[in-house]
């Protein structure tokens, strides 16, 4: 029997692949330069933009190690998959996680005031969890090719700016 969970609504109508490539990247981002996931994203379908706050520019070889990982993650066919948790289960997990599993850095800083008490994590294979109520594809070798368009850097707020699509 399935079990109904309450959930939060969601106001946006993502498109799969380049929402979980957003997620990739941002995993990605937190391992190579030590920062928090993004808070300013915007995912679309022919172009996405999302911001890193990061303690120095990227150089163009950073940068190209950036697509490169993207790609080898979505070739590697990780599968994603969903959990239910309540807040207090989270925490826990938040709690005695290991530092170096993607799960010690769930945060619920980031959900609104108004969240549920259930949580849906979303896990891309043992690489990356968070909470997530948006739509995804059932594996990474689904995104396609994730190609960076370009790059912006504002020196005074410390903002690295990728411009990405993902090809089909």
């Amino acid at each position: 029997m399935a079990e109904e969970y309450i959930l939060n609504g969601h106001n946006k109508e993502e498109f799969p692949p380049a929402h979980t490539a957003e997620h990739l990247l941002n995993q990605l981002m937190m391992r190579m330069f030590g920062c928090e996931r993004s808070d300013n994203a915007h995912i679309e379908r022919k172009k996405s933009k999302i911001s890193y706050i990061l303690d120095h520019k990227p150089d163009r070889k950073e940068e190209k190690e950036i697509e490169v990982r993207m790609n080898e993650l979505i070739d590697e066919d990780l599968p994603v998959t969903f959990e239910y948790v309540t807040r207090a289960e989270l925490e826990g997990m938040v709690m005695d996680a290991d530092e170096e599993s993607p799960d010690s850095r769930i945060s619920l800083s980031r959900l609104p005031d108004d969240a549920s008490d259930t949580i849906r994590l979303v896990r891309i294979g043992d690489f990356d969890v968070c909470p997530c109520i948006g739509k995804h594809v059932r594996s990474t070798s689904q995104i396609g090719r994730f190609e960076m368009l370009g790059t912006n850097w504002d020196n005074d707020k410390r903002s690295f700016r990728i411009r990405y699509k993902v090809i089909q």
